[in-house]
């Protein structure tokens, strides 16, 4: 990819950006303008606005390298990063905005008229949003190091100064007209290039993504970042700049014999066309790319589809970003408009990253080897185009996936912001709300120096197990069921993300490597979401005295449309 094209993209990206949300600065005067946009979005504005913030580094780059890497599997991810909109359209989306509130924790206060609920909602929202905020730091720094070269913070940085800026200047009014502007460009971003993409393969005759172990069908170049074994299925000659079975050579022909062979760090073998992909010696993919449940690297596969589907399909409706975006409709009934929009525009989308998971078995296998499946997407245009067209199209998928880290970014920066200015920081108005600004974006930039590595799709599954487990519970619950209590809500929530955060933090240290208690901390929401809910209604039917007085009120207001309720919403006077 030719850097000066990819750093222009994400330039003009990055100035578009802080253009579009100037806007806001004109325009943003109260706190509920900062909070919720007064309160004024209507349905395609908003539904646009919620399908680009939530169209994170896990759609746009994640999801082609998980599909690269593991197959047709991964398919659910955006399965259920969409069907995540249904349950919110069933569930959530108009009794939130009758809430009148302008956070999930104004929610829980509101319904279970407790300080220690609403500080409990907080603490969850500002731990999920900073935690799904690392990878959208960490592949913005990928990003950035692919198509320029420069160290992996500085994509990070960068993306953190335009958020904070924008975000302070203008709030929830700003990210509004960014985040809109945002999604459509993601989507022309991944849908030009793949027209392209598309006319070279099948110049190339259509080559299929071999159901064995794939071969290179161009000259390729691989790079090892970390001492790697590989298993070689068939004899190979490449050309090896580096050591290989303890032996060093220097642009030199090898013969690669069947079997194992160990590669030091930093070493280059240049493979011919039609060669055979090596694989790795500990992580062989076989013949299980095409065929679902069938792969080797996952020991049950079956329960691993079923803890990904409830966590994507829960996940969203805990994601403070999502959710606080429900309460900028008018009304209750345009929450509902908006969410259809969301559906639409998310069902379009997800059908290109799977199509590029799919291209990239085809032309980039060699990316499984090395482990940089996340940028997939960002080598095919190089690979299959060439030359200054293929640039072209890299330099705009660059900028596709910047707008993808920013967008998501920024309304995690609002969620987060919103619930250190109202429970953590002291109330100074909108000059609060804009160091909270700060301090909810600076807190993930640091953390990512300690983060780095993990990959983007399953740093975001990590958030939306947790969310999964803890808001959604409280949410459902909190607007269908009147016998909840405090007790309940606070024991419910912290049971089930907390069980399921340090299930995930067990298995990134990598405690339990093997069998069944490496697959239950794994993929946790399959028994940690239930363990919520169960926790929440035990405890609240052994606490009925506790049951909020105003209860059937609240329930009421949330339930009825609002020309019956006429209930003010919450802080709309600025």
């Amino acid at each position: 990819m030719s850097h000066p094209y990819a750093i222009g993209a994400v330039i003009v990206v990055a100035l578009a950006t802080v253009l579009i949300g100037a806007l806001g600065l004109r325009i943003s005067r109260t706190t509920s303008d900062f909070y919720v946009a007064s309160r004024t979005v209507n349905a395609r504005l908003n539904g646009a606005a919620i399908s680009g913030e939530y169209l994170s580094a896990a759609s746009f780059l994640g999801i082609a390298g998980l599909i690269l890497a593991h197959g047709v599997d991964m398919l659910w991810y955006p399965l259920g990063y969409t069907a995540g909109f249904l349950v919110l359209l069933l569930f959530v989306a108009a009794p939130l905005r009758r809430s009148g509130a302008y956070t999930v924790p104004d929610f829980a206060e509101a319904r279970l008229e407790s300080l220690a609920v609403r500080r409990t909602a907080g603490a969850l929202v500002a731990g999920i949003g900073w935690l799904y905020l690392l990878p959208q730091l960490q592949g913005a720094g990928l990003t950035l190091q692919t198509v320029t070269g420069a160290p992996r913070w500085v994509g990070g940085v960068v993306v953190a100064l335009v958020v904070t800026a924008n975000v302070t200047a203008g709030g929830m009014r700003s990210i509004t007209f960014v985040q809109a502007f945002q999604y459509w460009l993601k989507l022309t971003a991944l849908l030009v290039p793949l027209l392209f993409l598309g006319f070279a393969w099948h110049s190339d005759g259509s080559p299929g993504a071999d159901a064995a172990r794939p071969v290179f069908h161009r000259s390729t170049v691989v790079r090892t970042d970390t001492a790697v074994r590989i298993a070689i299925g068939t004899p190979e000659r490449v050309t090896v700049s580096g050591t290989v079975d303890g032996r060093t050579y220097a642009a030199a022909p090898l013969a690669l014999a069947p079997g194992i062979h160990a590669l030091d760090t930093a070493t280059t073998l240049d493979f011919p066309p039609g060669a055979e992909v090596p694989a790795k010696a500990d992580d062989p993919t076989g013949s299980a790319w095409g065929r679902p449940l069938s792969d080797r690297t996952q020991p049950h596969p079956l329960y691993t589809v079923y803890g990904l589907i409830l966590a994507t399909f829960l996940g969203a409706m805990g994601l403070p970003h999502v959710v606080v975006r429900f309460y900028t409709s008018p009304q209750g009934r345009a929450a509902r408009r908006t969410t259809l929009v969301v559906l639409g525009l998310l069902g379009v989308f997800y059908l290109l990253p799977s199509l590029y998971g799919a291209l990239a078995r085809i032309y980039a296998p060699d990316l499984v080897l090395t482990g940089d499946t996340d940028v997939a997407v960002l080598v095919l245009p190089e690979r299959l185009v060439g030359g200054t067209g293929g640039a072209l199209l890299g330099a705009l998928l660059a900028g596709g996936a910047f707008a993808a880290f920013l967008s998501t970014c920024s309304g995690l920066a609002v969620s987060v912001a919103g619930v250190l200015h109202q429970d953590v920081l002291p109330p100074m108005g909108i000059r609060g709300f804009r160091r909270a600004a700060v301090l909810a974006v600076a807190t993930p930039t640091v953390c990512t120096l300690v983060a780095a590595g993990l990959p983007v799709a399953d740093a975001v599954g990590l958030a939306f197990a947790v969310a999964a487990s803890s808001l959604c519970p409280l949410l459902v619950l909190g607007i269908w069921w009147p016998r909840l209590t405090p007790p309940g809500a606070i024991a419910g929530a912290l049971t089930g993300g907390g069980t399921a955060l340090a299930a995930a933090l067990l298995t990134m240290a990598d405690v339990f490597p093997h069998g069944w208690p490496h697959v239950l901390l794994a993929w946790p929401a399959v028994w940690s979401v239930p363990l919520g809910f169960l926790v929440m209604v035990a405890v609240s039917l052994a606490t009925p005295g506790r049951i909020p007085p105003g209860t059937a009120v609240v329930l009421a207001r949330l339930h009825l449309p609002e020309t019956v309720a006429a209930t003010p919403a919450r802080g709309d006077v600025g």
